[in-house]
């Protein structure tokens, strides 16, 4: 059968403008996923997908009229049930075929087949293929179903009488398939190959469209539409390049992804204009401007070549008038409030010392069996005191305290209440204006860091005592009252706080050991708490093992090292790469195997002293093993104090030869109570010295 290309459009009123390239997706994709599985599409078929303010479409290639008849094979019943001892078709039966459109004649085409343990009825029939319209019906009804829709609305259809409940009223359905329409229906609309243009700037309303290919062309042309979302945002980025050009000096737009995707549903065909404010709002901190900029106004602020804002800023209109000068005053009219209340916030919160509004805290709410953030300072302070004595002394302890008391002050300050995503930014500019040291004033902005993958770890020490202490306040507090994380809900980001934690404990390599940081910060909440630390430093453990797997470490190198439990995180880097190296050597697989055999030998009985008398050696092969390990174990374990994991490990691996000859000279569990305790205790002390870099047994087969 000869293929037409295929086009479905659905037009709705303006779409939410965050969620605008998810649905435009999941809209063609269901479609196209639907089409492919009834048979519709051939091997060359390829999907275009187009997500405008108020449309979602989809472009299919090479779709047929008519999918190909296919052979079914329908289970019906055991055999035992569908027929009789003599062979013929039972009541069951017939009723079955009956309801298939079937009678009894096809009783003598009906397979047997084995089906588990007893044998079945099958019958076998050709199924003609679906027609478009049928396939496309079904497939655009599973696609609006599947729409991962934020919000739905209800609202009436035209006849007065019947509810829908979409995403935003639908005014409008198209499905050609060439040139001709296919007959499908939803939402209460017919197809039809019409549809809407622009609001303002359209030729001509409706654009009558003659071919699914000529879709985005007749909707740009006659509809003033950039129809295809990822065409759409190119041509906001190129102009963005080039109006930033015009200005010269070499500014730039502020990058912004989110922005430039939020923007980019908000227009249907783009104009960039250039706009200014006042310069006296520059004295201002910069990121306040720039975030009531991006996230109030849709602009995209200016920055000059040393990332510096500037007075001018871009505006992505959704109207190209011939004289643009309403526009560019309408914008630069609205954002001058937005700026004034930002420069008005900034001159108020000044009249306060951040040391005045500590008080201020024991008003605001941090968590109701937790406390107020006032009790939450405090708990950081004694923890980051601790961190601070423990890593430089009285000098870095009492700047981390001061901090640490001081960092949550700017959340009860008038910007902060307005842009809550300052907090931590406004801190540092406060700090500095009541004339506290930069390593206090960094301090406070870089305890919410790191913040997200990949964010830079506080600028210095100060600011990562107290960062560390933050995130372990919240860990602590929170697994101690039971508000862990559950499957892709986790309010509180505890997974980002212990990934932070891991974070500045490995790559600035703190000589802190992590379970004793964790024990040490539960007595801080007194009896608020559930003093277990358990679940907790598995939890930090587990996340740990999924970063270095995505470092790409294996699973079972990882679980080597990390099942030990190390304290100082700062060291698995080395552990991991020393057991990689020990397990390209060639005693590796018999050393690990004979490690768990040991293992699985120690965990039989009760516990094991690692002590070995000489005089209770009596078969070769122990003694052997004994002396050999009388001049490995020493030497390896002085190379692991060192730090040398790699080396510990090579040099232990001389040791495969006599703990072979051990197990096949050496009855373990003898009769002799003593001569066994002394077997078991010379295995405990192997056991242990093969064990300090990492678990071997992880390692065997």
């Amino acid at each position: 059968m000869t293929t037409k290309n295929l086009l479905v459009e659905l037009f709705v009123e303006e779409l939410p403008p965050k969620a605008l390239k998810k649905l435009g997706d999941a809209f063609a994709g269901v479609l196209f996923d639907q089409l492919k599985a009834q048979g519709l599409t051939t091997s060359e078929s390829a999907l275009t997908s187009f997500a405008s303010p108020r449309r979602l479409a989809a472009h299919v290639s090479y779709v047929l009229p008519q999918a190909a008849d296919k052979a079914v094979s329908q289970k019906l019943m055991p055999v035992s049930v569908g027929l009789d001892a003599a062979g013929n078709a039972t009541p069951a039966l017939l009723k079955k075929l009956a309801a298939l459109g079937a009678d009894a004649s096809s009783v003598a085409g009906l397979t047997r087949a084995p089906d588990g343990k007893a044998e079945a009825l099958f019958y076998d029939r050709r199924v003609k293929g679906a027609t478009l319209a049928e396939g496309l019906q079904k497939a655009l009804l599973d696609a609006i179903a599947k729409l991962p829709i934020p919000k739905v609305m209800t609202y009436q259809l035209a006849d007065g009488w019947s509810d829908v409940k979409f995403v935003r009223p639908a005014h409008g359905l198209v499905a050609l398939h060439g040139a001709d329409v296919v007959a499908i229906e939803a939402l209460g609309l017919k197809a039809g190959n019409t549809t809407h243009g622009h609001r303002f700037e359209a030729l001509v309303d409706p654009v009558v469209l003659q071919h699914a290919d000529s879709y985005a062309a007749t909707l740009a042309k006659d509809g003033a539409v950039i129809a295809s979302f990822a065409e759409r945002r190119a041509e906001i980025v190129r102009q963005l390049a080039a109006a930033a050009s015009t200005i010269g000096g070499g500014v730039t737009a502020i990058d912004d992804d989110a922005l430039l995707d939020e923007v980019t549903a908000l227009v249907e065909r783009p104009n960039v204009l250039v706009c200014e404010f006042e310069k006296e709002f520059l004295d201002v901190p910069q990121e306040c401007l720039i975030l009531t900029m991006k996230a109030n106004q849709k602009y995209f602020p200016l920055l000059d070549s040393s990332g510096k804002l500037t007075n001018k800023f871009l505006v992505v209109s959704n109207i190209s008038p011939k004289d643009p000068s309403f526009v560019i005053g309408g914008n630069e009219r609205v954002v001058r409030p937005r700026l004034a209340d930002a420069k008005f916030f900034f001159d108020q919160d000044r009249k306060k010392t951040l040391q005045s509004r500590v008080e201020g805290l024991s008003k605001v709410v941090y968590h109701n069996k937790l406390g107020s953030q006032g009790e939450r300072v405090e708990r950081v302070r004694a923890i980051a005191g601790a961190i601070g004595q423990q890593l430089g002394g009285d000098v870095l302890a009492k700047k981390a305290d001061q901090a640490a008391q001081l960092a949550k002050t700017d959340l009860v300050t008038d910007m902060v209440g307005e842009f809550p995503e300052l907090q931590g930014i406004m801190g540092r500019y406060y700090a500095l204006n009541d004339g506290l040291g930069a390593d206090v004033a960094d301090a406070i902005e870089d305890h919410y860091k790191p913040r997200f993958a990949g964010d830079d770890l506080p600028r210095n020490d100060v600011g990562l005592v107290v960062a560390l202490a933050d995130k372990l306040e919240t860990l602590v507090g929170m697994f101690g009252i039971g508000n862990l994380p559950t499957g892709d809900k986790d309010p509180f980001a505890l997974r980002r706080h212990a990934l932070g934690m891991i974070r500045m404990l490995t790559e600035k390599d703190l000589q802190l050991g992590v379970i004793e940081l964790v024990k040490a910060a539960a007595p801080v909440f007194g009896d608020k708490i559930d003093g277990t630390t358990d679940a907790l430093e598995d939890f930090i453990y587990d996340r740990f093992a999924g970063l270095l797997r995505e470092q790409g470490y294996s699973a079972q190198e990882v679980e080597a090292v990390l099942v030990l439990k190390p304290q100082r995180l700062g060291d698995v880097s080395q552990r991991l790469a020393a057991v990689r190296t020990f397990a390209a050597l060639p005693e590796a697989p018999a050393l690990a195997a004979a490690n768990k055999r040991i293992a699985n030998i120690l965990k039989k009985g009760d516990a094991v002293d690692p002590h070995v008398s000489q005089a209770l050696l009596t078969e070769p092969a122990e003694i052997a093993l004994h002396k050999a390990m009388s001049g490995v174990v020493p030497k390896a374990n002085a190379q692991f104090e060192a730090g040398d994991y790699t080396a510990s490990l090579q040099t232990l691996a001389a040791l495969r030869l006599t703990v072979d000859d051990f197990f096949n000279g050496v009855m373990v569990n003898a009769e002799q109570m003593d001569l066994r305790l002394n077997r078991l205790g010379l295995l405990a002390t192997l056991h242990n010295a093969m064990n300090r870099v990492a678990d071997l047994s992880k390692l065997a087969a």
